[in-house]
């Protein structure tokens, strides 16, 4: 079983910054691990991802403007956002797909609310 905890987010004016991260826990190897979110109107979207490789893709509505990291050991993701729009504000959910014992799973964070005030 993997766990997802999420951190971050919050209220920010347009403009500015946020940081997410997400630390996986458990007994695995690491698939992928990225951002999603999920607008008032919209479908859930990739926002970023980062392979166990360290391979980064973005969705192009974010590109140069945020970009995803990992840590040392690879279990923490985070997700630097800068120069934030109003179109950003959505639920941010850290989710990954993730070998573990009964083969690759994909798993997800409780998410965490982003809001960009314009």
């Amino acid at each position: 079983q993997v766990q997802l905890v999420e951190s971050g987010g919050g209220l920010v004016q347009a403009g500015g910054s946020l940081r997410l991260s997400c630390a996986a826990s458990g007994i695995f190897s690491i698939n992928h691990m990225g951002w999603y979110r999920q607008g008032p109107e919209n479908q859930r979207e990739l926002v970023a991802r980062i392979t166990g490789g360290g391979t980064t893709m973005y969705a192009d509505s974010v590109k140069g403007r945020f970009t995803i990291s990992r840590d040392n050991a690879g279990t923490t993701v985070s997700l630097q956002m800068n120069r934030l729009k109003s179109e950003d504000t959505a639920v941010y959910s850290c989710g990954g797909s993730f070998r573990v014992s009964s083969g690759d799973m994909f798993y997800w964070g409780k998410g965490t609310l982003v809001t960009v005030s314009s």
